[in-house]
């Protein structure tokens, strides 16, 4: 059994609520558009397992660092960690045939900033974009997701507020 906790979109952002969210966290995944470097190794200092892809506003060290994407088995579930992909129904070009192709039970995704988490029922899978946990951008709540992976089932998803944008 592992917990997970995953955010995006934190753009530079460093919030200490995201050490306290994911202390008992085995693994972080970052779905993206980090910003600074330090954002990921923060997170390291939080849990042992830190997986990050970068996201279209990212440079430097981040790109040299992250991927573009990743695949992955975790406690019997196949997970596609990506910045850009759309949402069931709606994906960016490439991306149902690259989740079919490569049998995903768990796509996770950031850019649009808006939480979302849906069943994809054609693909058998699950879509989490868990919005964003930085200030930059248009959304009004940030957000981050907790989620258990046990013997090849996704429970207990929760999702963490912290506060509007302005706060």
């Amino acid at each position: 059994m592992k917990r997970i906790g995953i955010l995006s979109d934190t753009h530079s952002c460093w919030d200490d609520r995201y050490a306290i969210h994911f202390a008992d966290c085995d693994e972080i995944w970052h779905a993206g558009d980090i910003g600074d470097i330090s954002i990921i190794e923060r997170l390291e200092g939080i849990v042992p397992v830190v997986r990050a892809v970068r996201g279209n506003i990212d440079h430097g060290m981040v790109c040299k660092r992250c991927p573009e994407a990743l695949c992955f088995d975790a406690e019997g579930v196949r997970v596609w960690l990506t910045h850009i992909a759309g949402y069931p129904g709606r994906y960016a070009p490439g991306i149902a045939k690259t989740l079919s192709d490569n049998r995903i039970n768990l796509m996770v995704c950031g850019h649009s900033h808006i939480l979302k988490v849906m069943p994809d029922a054609r693909l058998g899978l699950l879509h989490v974009n868990p919005g964003a946990a930085g200030y930059h951008g248009w959304q009004q709540v940030r957000t981050l997701v907790r989620l258990t992976i046990d013997s090849g089932t996704v429970t207990g998803l929760e999702v963490i507020e912290l506060g509007k944008r302005s706060e």
